[in-house]
């Protein structure tokens, strides 16, 4: 069977555990992780997805859609931590762990922000005009 295959099946059988969704986030991030696609065999993949039953697909999508997410966030993080370092040299790991814990848009906010902050204090006022 085929990776992509294998990835969809893994996908069908996880939408009907009946697991909460802390479990189907650490089963489908394994899944995503050791199957993952080149862009020729992600398309060949929504292809067969396609072919399923809709109440089926509806539930693999949102799985899928789930890693989508996770993955941007990441992205903006990633390059948000690196501007701000640049910016404004180390940051404490109590910030890291705060920037870690802002939604998507408190990110993008942050990252429209940081253009305007020379210092770690500005960094500091900008969390205390968040609350």
């Amino acid at each position: 069977m085929n990776s992509k295959r294998v990835k969809l099946t893994s996908l069908q059988l996880l939408t009907s555990l009946r697991l909460n969704p802390a479990q189907v986030q650490l089963i489908s991030g394994f899944i995503d992780t050791y199957l993952e696609l080149n862009s020729q065999e992600e398309v060949v993949f929504q292809e067969q997805l396609a072919t399923i039953e809709p109440k089926e697909q509806e539930k693999v999508m949102q799985i899928v859609t789930s890693w989508m997410r996770k993955g941007e966030k990441q992205g903006e993080l990633k390059l948000l931590m690196r501007q701000l370092n640049r910016r404004l040299g180390e940051i404490s790991p109590q910030l890291i762990k705060r920037i870690e814990n802002l939604s998507t848009p408190e990110l993008e906010n942050l990252g429209e922000a940081l253009l305007d902050f020379s210092s770690v204090a500005d960094l500091e006022a900008w969390f205390e005009n968040l609350n």
